[in-house]
């Protein structure tokens, strides 16, 4: 099959990025502030200097990861028809925004902190969505104390979704048993949970080359237990990363290296993901370049990478707007370069209800994005390429200067091989554009109000939310 795919490395490019970050990994290392961590490592073979908590990775280490790291697995989910398997073939699966800290409210479209309830209806709305794929962590609550927001987001998206769900942050290894133990109550056991992990967990580096003691100690508890390890580095260029394209893709591929390693020693065969937001960092003001044009590169070079290990991979997000109310905020050439991302050839992307840079969330922008999502698959199909579709025996037919279009080939086939938009909500695609806003509105409010996710035991409810309680009272006060 065909795909219409960027791409951006050459064969000898890609060497030199892989052999640069082996390099990188080899002399100069990631600095590990867990002793743990470090500990896991040096008994693997790496060079640990405990003076200055630098750990040099040796190829052979680094090599061996990347062989024992699973080719290919699925993200499972509650409800069993929205199992995802990876590598996808063909249209990557799309997600919700994540880890936005405010939203935009749907009554009185002001700006306010989110709470538990908004966890909830973020992910019932993703639910309801035919277009959303899976659901990230969307909005973090500050109705609960700070430290244990993240059980909170895993238990109250599982428990309105269906699908699966990816955990948009880990904070130590007392957060990772909590999602493991919420997870488990709703898989019916720890063994159950290891058999079909029905949410994944991202956890990263932090830009550059540093792991951070408390998120690489929960990785390594996540990766025991069999839950999916995203590994997102989000470097800016010329701010946390090099300004050079050759050096930002040598960082981010070095930090996915780096902490695949961790994932395979701490469980081998772990299901792991190579991922990127890295972006060039915009020099004018400091903020996330998402719309600059070197973004669609970027992603599709660190496809091509995550290609060449066999990793399944999230490079790229798609979220069309950058302002910071709902719409359509941006002019065409910085909406394309959000949407050409999508063909990096990754297997997951994400963005759907994001606002200001991903900073914010709106309810009706997840029902735009949705609608935007559905025409633009249509860039990103399979085509099939054979010699019966190269059609020479109805182009004999047709014969020279006649017409295709009253042929049975043609009335046959065009509803399979063409795209055809919806143009019922052509305003919908208006750049510079709010026209759709108030429809969305009420598209949210109904599917918010109508739609009923998967049910959860009664019973099952009250052990979540009774453990929940218990564990946020240790940081009541």
């Amino acid at each position: 099959m065909a795909l219409a795919r960027i791409k951006f490395l050459d064969k000898n490019e890609e060497d030199i990025i892989h052999a640069q970050s082996l390099r990188c990994l080899k002399e100069v290392g990631m600095l590990v502030h867990s002793p743990k961590v470090r500990k896991l490592l040096k008994d693997a073979g790496a060079d640990v200097d405990e003076k200055t908590n630098i750990v040099k990775f040796p190829e052979s280490l680094v090599m061996d990861s990347i062989r024992k790291a699973p080719k290919s697995f699925t993200l499972y989910s509650r409800d069993k028809k929205h199992d995802m398997k990876l590598p996808v073939d063909g249209i990557p699966f799309v997600g919700t925004t994540g880890l936005s800290i405010y939203l935009t409210d749907l009554d009185t479209g002001a700006t306010r902190t989110a709470t538990v309830k908004d966890v909830g209806d973020f992910a019932k709305l993703g639910d309801a969505l035919d277009q959303v794929d899976f659901v990230w962590s969307t909005v973090i609550p500050r109705d609960v104390p700070e430290e244990s927001h993240t059980p909170f987001e895993v238990w109250h998206s599982l428990i309105n979704t269906g699908k699966h769900h990816q955990q948009i942050e880990c904070r130590n290894e007392d957060d990772a048993r909590m999602q493991i133990e919420l997870g488990a109550l709703l898989a019916g056991g720890r063994e159950e949970l290891r058999k079909r992990p029905m949410f994944s967990v991202l956890v990263s580096p932090d830009s550059p080359l540093v792991m951070r003691k408390m998120a690489m100690e929960a990785q390594v508890e996540l990766a025991r237990a069999g839950i999916p390890i995203l590994c997102m580095p989000m470097p800016l260029a010329g701010i946390t990363g090099p300004v050079t394209m050759a050096g930002f893709l040598t960082l981010i591929n070095s930090e996915n290296l780096g902490s695949l390693v961790v994932t395979q020693l701490a469980n081998p065969g772990n299901p792991h993901i190579y991922g990127s937001d890295g972006v060039p960092g915009d020099m004018n003001t400091g903020d996330v370049g998402y719309e600059a044009p070197d973004v669609p590169a970027i992603f599709a070079g660190l496809g091509q990478m995550a290609h060449r290990y066999g990793i399944p991979c999230v490079v790229g997000d798609w979220g069309l707007c950058g302002d910071e109310t709902p719409g359509i905020g941006r002019s065409f050439s910085e909406m394309s370069s959000t949407a050409l991302d999508t063909f990096s050839g990754t297997d997951l992307t994400s963005g759907i209800g994001s606002t200001a840079a991903a900073k914010g969330a709106a309810f009706e922008q997840m029902v735009i994005d949705n609608y935007m999502w559905r025409n633009w698959k249509g860039y990103l199909r399979k085509v099939e390429i054979t010699e019966e579709k190269a059609a020479l025996d109805v182009m004999k037919a047709v014969g020279h200067g006649n017409t295709f279009l009253t042929n049975p080939h043609t009335v046959r086939n065009f509803k399979k091989e063409l795209f055809f938009r919806d143009k019922s909500h052509r305003n919908w695609e208006a750049t510079l554009s709010k026209a759709m806003v108030p429809e969305a509105k009420e598209i949210a409010r109904k599917l918010l109000k109508e739609h009923h996710p998967l049910p959860v035991d009664n019973s099952i409810l009250k052990e979540g939310d009774r453990l929940l309680k218990e564990y946020a009272k240790r940081f009541a006060c």
